[in-house]
């Protein structure tokens, strides 16, 4: 069944992007957007691979024009998904994939309420901060007030996960994988075999990962 929208959400830290790019190199017909973004691009990132890079005024054109399916500002920066990408998604006969936000997530949940929505949660509050730092060091941020801000703002994108259908725990890449690609296999209607693990990560389960690593971080289950 193509044309299912695929929304996954986490906080900055929490090895989002490595689970995303294993799930597509496991599973076909996903078309990932690549979204648009003001900030300046980092390390060896290329202008049409991680970002569409551009400046906010070009950015506020685009969302005067009614171009994004979705877009929020992050730390200064905006951050935007076009309309565009889930048309040409449909169009190819695939499943669209994002990587967004908490932001952007909530504005497609109100504006496309059957999107599947996936949060992948950090397993601790002292792994989340290690790699919050080692991306920090890396962007040659050493602001103790901008390192703690960014703390203080994935504790707050935590404590949104039940807005979510879907919630992962990634301790262990290979079982976080596995989960990950499930339910979206299970979404597809793909089988019996991935059902039960896609069940076993909503939400409404409240499983017993999910429920310990929101005690890690002193949130309700």
């Amino acid at each position: 069944m193509a044309g299912i929208l695929f929304i996954i959400s986490a906080p900055s830290g929490s090895g989002k992007s490595t689970l995303v790019a294993q799930l597509r190199s496991l599973v076909e017909g996903l078309e990932f957007s690549v979204s648009y973004t003001t900030r300046a691009p980092r390390g060896s990132e290329i202008d049409g691979r991680e970002y569409h890079f551009t400046n906010r005024d070009t950015f506020e054109a685009m969302t005067g024009r009614g171009e994004f399916l979705e877009w929020a500002e992050v730390f200064g920066n905006y951050y935007g998904t076009a309309l565009a990408a889930l048309d040409h998604a449909r169009k190819s006969g695939k499943d669209l994939l994002l990587d967004i936000d908490v932001q952007g997530a909530k504005q497609i949940m109100q504006r496309l309420p059957a999107a599947v929505s996936i949060f992948i949660l950090p397993p601790s509050p002292q792994v989340l901060e290690m790699r919050l730092r080692q991306r920090s060091q890396a962007e040659h941020v050493t602001s103790a007030v901008v390192i703690e801000r960014r703390l203080q703002q994935a504790r707050s994108e935590i404590e949104q996960v039940w807005d979510y259908k879907y919630a992962l725990v990634n301790d262990v890449l290979d079982q976080a994988v596995a989960e990950l690609r499930a339910v979206v296999l299970h979404e597809r209607g793909a089988g019996e075999d991935s059902s039960v693990t896609a069940e076993s990560c909503r939400t409404a389960s409240r499983s017993r990962r999910l429920c310990a690593a929101l005690e890690m971080f002193q949130i309700p289950c």
